[in-house]
């Protein structure tokens, strides 16, 4: 049997290997003796906690938690209580302890034995992202069914979904409804082919044999069973888990002359999904019409915002820009890669290129522009940005053989020549526009071209 002292060592030793920490605490709260079975604890720790109040090693949250530990003090020896509870390292960062606190003696003294729950915090934030993750992808899955879903119901083309098996109609568009229909009912569920004649149903079987062999086919004039119509049906062998389902597009035989007539209202929808801005205004730049994209750029919520108004409003440079644009569309009737900002109505601004050309109608000119967001092009940069570095160089070579105010004078002539070359070229070599969009009289523009020796690039007025 071990004596007093011999049950004590061994009674810590044990306590020591079963913790990660351990504190014998009094009833005040002070520590009076702390040990770390964790090699990570010692080396953040060193018995730094020694002497002082356990409430002040803790964070403001954890305050309470070590005074509901404390009360243990007053508590039958044995008693126990469980808390989680955060500490701040020096370094800043928290420390979770788990505690189990049990009352030693009657004179109040209590053991804590900690578990160090940085691992299983870990762990936990780990579950956690892979959770958000989870969710993420689940909603951009429900986002792109959504988009699926929208596309297919609002496509002009009869479009059908179906099974290879069963060779039963699983999905099909109001479009297809509406063709292949006796009733006006959904032919989900049908079997195909349905509403084709009989040549056309062999034909289909056929077809619906090839793409079960090579993955997709198509055949040309498949007549309806009334024989109104004729169509080219195309199909594409999709698999889905463990099924497969044959998509089906069914597109309308147009005659010959259907085909010569330019189908001039879907060339306008055409203009209107455009991803490129499209605006139409008259001769003076008052705005006609615009597609949502132009919308989308100039922050407006319908095309009556901007019906009326002068495009001049949401283009970069006010008054400037438009002079440019209007001045060169007059004269040479086109205007290409013209590089300017676009103000929307919250304050947002879009790099811009814009190209615009004269529109003759029956009832009179207009001017069509045509808006490119160039914002995230790669490689968007200038050639005179292109020249730069080089001529920067040359410069700053001089350095310890020219004086500085020689340099200074060097530097503010070339970017003073960039600037003229590239406002020249953004105006097509028109020195009235040029020497509008620069902010300078006429006559100082042909000042500075003669003492550039640029005078041969801009064209006469």
């Amino acid at each position: 049997m071990f004596d007093d002292t011999d049950d004590r060592s061994a009674i810590a030793a044990l306590i020591e290997t079963a913790a990660d920490i351990s504190l014998l605490v009094q009833k005040n709260g002070e520590i009076v003796d702390m040990a770390c079975g964790s090699e990570d604890l010692k080396a953040d720790l060193d018995d730094q906690w020694r002497g002082q109040l356990w409430a002040e090693t803790v964070t403001e949250e954890g305050r309470a938690k070590v005074s509901e530990l404390l009360k243990l003090a007053g508590s039958p020896v044995g008693t126990r209580a469980m808390q989680d509870i955060n500490h701040r390292l020096a370094d800043g960062s928290d420390l979770p302890i788990r505690y189990w606190a049990v009352s030693l003696d009657n004179d109040g003294r209590l053991a804590a034995l900690g578990r160090d729950m940085r691992g299983i915090a870990a762990l936990q934030q780990q579950v956690l992202n892979a959770q958000l993750a989870l969710e993420q992808d689940y909603w951009r899955l429900r986002q792109v069914e959504t988009r699926y879903r929208l596309l297919f119901q609002m496509a002009v083309d009869p479009l059908l979904i179906v099974d290879q098996t069963s060779e039963k109609v699983l999905e099909a568009n109001p479009a297809a409804d509406k063709l292949l229909s006796d009733s006006g009912k959904s032919i989900i569920g049908a079997t195909f082919p349905i509403g084709f004649d009989a040549s056309g149903n062999e034909a289909l079987r056929g077809l619906l044999a090839e793409a079960s062999a090579v993955g997709r086919g198509s055949i040309s004039d498949v007549g309806l069973a009334d024989g109104s119509r004729s169509f080219n049906v195309s199909a594409n062998l999709l698999r889905q888990d463990n099924a497969a389902r044959f998509l089906l597009r069914l597109s309308s035989v147009r005659s010959q002359t259907d085909a010569a007539v330019p189908d001039t209202a879907n060339l306008g929808e055409l203009l209107r999904r455009a991803p490129d801005a499209v605006v139409l205004t008259d001769l003076e730049g008052q705005i006609k019409a615009a597609n949502q994209t132009f919308l989308e750029l100039a922050e407006l919520a319908n095309e009556e915002q901007a019906v009326g108004r002068s495009i001049d409003r949401w283009l970069g440079r006010t008054g400037v820009d438009l002079n440019v644009l209007l001045s060169n569309l007059r004269q040479r009737e086109a205007v290409r890669l013209f590089a300017t900002t676009l103000r929307g109505e919250y304050g947002g601004t879009t790099d811009v290129e814009i190209s615009a050309t004269l529109y003759a109608q029956d009832d009179g000119a207009s001017f069509g522009f045509f808006i490119r967001d160039i914002g995230r092009r790669i490689g968007a940069e200038s050639a005179q940005s292109v020249r730069l570095p080089k001529s920067v160089e040359q410069i700053t070579q001089q350095i310890g053989r020219v004086p500085l105010k020689d340099l200074v004078r060097q530097s503010t002539d070339l970017v003073e020549k960039l600037c003229i070359e590239a406002a020249l070229e953004l105006t097509g070599d028109n020195r009235a526009s040029a020497a509008e969009l620069l902010g300078v009289s006429r006559q100082g523009l042909y000042a500075k071209l003669h003492r550039y020796k640029l005078a041969d690039k801009g064209a006469e007025d």
